[in-house]
């Protein structure tokens, strides 16, 4: 696993074996941050993401700017490799936070301009996010939900969606407010 682009491009991350999350593929990563360079500033932006995992994508928005990033992961072991692995780039715009990202949803205070969710693709209530999300405050007007998944969701008739853009087996709907 690499960082596609900014300040950190190029560095390898490798996360121990006994990690189990599915990181977001290179391909797919690359394209995403392609098409969302086009439409959002970066610097300006505040960051949560849902579902850390490796903290893959948290990488991306911290190296190319974002004013801040959280990233949210319940298990204790990804959770101090994303913590340990912001340290070692000395990316201080990451925040990482141990919760069930469902009560995080729930329980927020704060409102970001970009919300990513990778959800584990069998996991019960995916197809409730992007109501708990836009149906709030924590995505800010203007802002943009990127929900990864697989082909056995078909967001595309719910409220604010956007667009989808699909790469391999990886699928990103995309919800503005």
């Amino acid at each position: 696993m690499r960082i596609i682009s900014g300040k950190y491009r190029g560095r390898s991350i490798n996360p121990p074996r006994n990690l189990r999350a599915r990181p977001t593929t290179d391909f797919a990563k690359e394209n995403l941050f392609n098409v969302l360079s086009n439409i959002v500033d970066f610097p300006e932006s505040d960051v949560l993401d849902l579902f850390a995992g490796t903290g893959s994508i948290s990488y991306e928005f911290a190296s190319r700017g974002a004013r801040s990033v959280t990233s949210v992961e319940i298990n204790p072991v990804h959770y101090n490799f994303i913590r340990q692995t912001a340290r070692d780039l000395g990316a201080d715009n990451i925040y990482p936070v141990k919760a069930n990202a469902f009560l995080y949803i729930k329980s927020c205070p704060k409102s970001f301009d970009i919300i990513f969710s990778d959800a584990p693709y069998d996991l019960e209530g995916i197809d409730r996010l992007p109501e708990m999300i836009l149906g709030g405050n924590m995505l800010r007007e203007g802002g943009i939900f990127i929900l990864e998944h697989s082909d056995k969701y078909d967001f595309s008739g719910t409220e604010h969606f956007w667009q989808l853009r699909s790469y391999g087996s990886v699928n990103f709907s995309m919800f503005k407010k």
